[in-house]
C-alpha cells in the first residue's frame, strides 16, 4: 500500500485512532491546491474543512485598500475551515494556497456530523481534540506575528517567514517572488529586497528569478528574533510529529476531485521575478 497523497501526511488526521481515521477515510476527497489559488473569500460560507498535505496555505487578510498581510501559514500540520469548528460558518480573512500542492478536503455536513450526535453530545472526540490542539498552536502563531510585525525588524521578520515555510517544506528551495513576501509580511517590496540581500551577502540564501534557496538554516536561526522559537515550541508541544496511518488499515487513495471553482488575487503575482 503507497502513502502516497495519503490522508495520514496530513499531521492532524494521522495521529487519529485507526476506528476514527477507517471512518473518514471513505469522505475524504484528495484535491490539487494551486499556488495562486484562493480556497475562500473573506464573509464566504464555507463548504468544507481542508487538510494540507504537501501544500501550504496562507491565511491573509485584506484592508480596504488591497494591501494585505499574512495572519498565519498553515501546512500538513493544520487544517483550513476553523469556522466549521467554531460554528460560525464564514471567516473574516482569505485562505490563499502559497505553494502548489495535495490535500484533502472534507464536507462541512460530514466535518460538523464527527463532533456533534442527534443528541448534541460529541460522539467521537478523537478529532474534536486534536483540532483543540492545533488551534491553540495556530493562536500563538497568529499571536506572535502580530508582536514580531511590530516590534522587529522586517529582517528578522523575513528570517521568521523563511524559516515557518521551512518547517512545511520537503526542500530547502522555494518558488516565491519578493513581491509575495512582500504582500505576507505587510511591507514595501524594497525592503523585502534589501533584507534578502544581506541574507544572500551572508550566505544564508541565495535567490534568482523566482527561486530562493536556504544554503545555511543553522545561520538562518541564529539571525531571527525570538518570535520562530516561540512558535515552533508551541507546534512541538501540541501536534506530533510524524504521521502515519494505521498498518492494519485497507487504505486506498481517492481520485483528484475537481474543483468546481478557483480565483486568484491579481495583486500577487506569483509568476513574477524575484528580481
Amino acid at each position: 500500500m503507497t502513502k502516497l497523497n495519503s490522508p495520514s501526511q496530513n499531521l492532524l488526521l494521522g495521529a487519529l485512532p485507526a476506528e476514527t481515521y477507517e471512518r473518514l477515510l471513505p469522505d475524504l476527497e484528495l484535491i490539487q491546491m494551486s499556488c495562486g489559488e484562493v480556497i475562500y473569500e473573506p464573509g464566504s460560507e464555507l463548504r468544507y474543512a481542508y487538510f494540507p498535505t504537501t501544500s501550504v496555505v496562507s491565511n491573509v487578510y485584506i484592508v480596504e485598500d488591497g494591501t494585505s498581510s499574512e495572519l498565519a501559514i498553515v501546512g500538513n500540520e493544520g487544517f483550513i475551515g476553523l469556522g466549521l469548528f467554531t460554528g460560525g460558518r464564514t471567516m473574516p480573512h482569505q485562505a490563499l494556497v502559497s505553494r502548489t500542492g495535495y490535500g484533502y478536503r472534507l464536507r462541512r455536513q460530514l466535518f460538523i456530523k464527527e463532533f456533534e450526535s442527534r443528541n448534541g453530545s460529541s460522539t467521537d472526540r478523537s478529532l474534536f481534540q486534536m483540532l483543540l490542539r492545533y488551534i491553540q498552536a495556530l493562536m500563538t502563531q497568529i499571536a506572535q506575528t502580530a508582536a514580531c510585525n511590530r516590534h522587529h525588524s522586517i529582517y528578522q521578520q523575513l528570517c521568521r517567514w523563511l524559516l515557518l515555510n521551512l518547517d512545511r517544506y520537503s526542500s530547502n528551495e522555494m518558488l516565491v517572488t519578493h513581491d509575495h513576501i512582500a504582500n505576507m509580511l505587510g511591507v514595501r517590496r524594497e525592503s523585502i529586497t534589501d533584507a534578502a540581500g544581506k541574507l544572500q551577502q551572508k550566505g544564508l540564501i541565495s535567490y534568482s528569478r523566482g527561486h530562493l534557496n536556504v544554503l545555511n538554516r543553522a545561520g538562518l536561526e541564529a539571525q531571527v528574533c525570538e518570535c520562530y522559537q516561540v512558535i515552533k515550541t508551541e507546534f512541538d508541544r501540541l501536534i506530533p510529529i510524524s504521521a502515519e496511518a494505521p498498518d492494519n488499515l485497507s487504505e486506498s487513495v481517492p481520485s483528484v476531485s475537481d474543483k468546481s471553482s478557483k480565483s486568484t488575487l491579481d495583486t500577487l503575482n506569483l509568476n513574477k521575478s524575484i528580481n
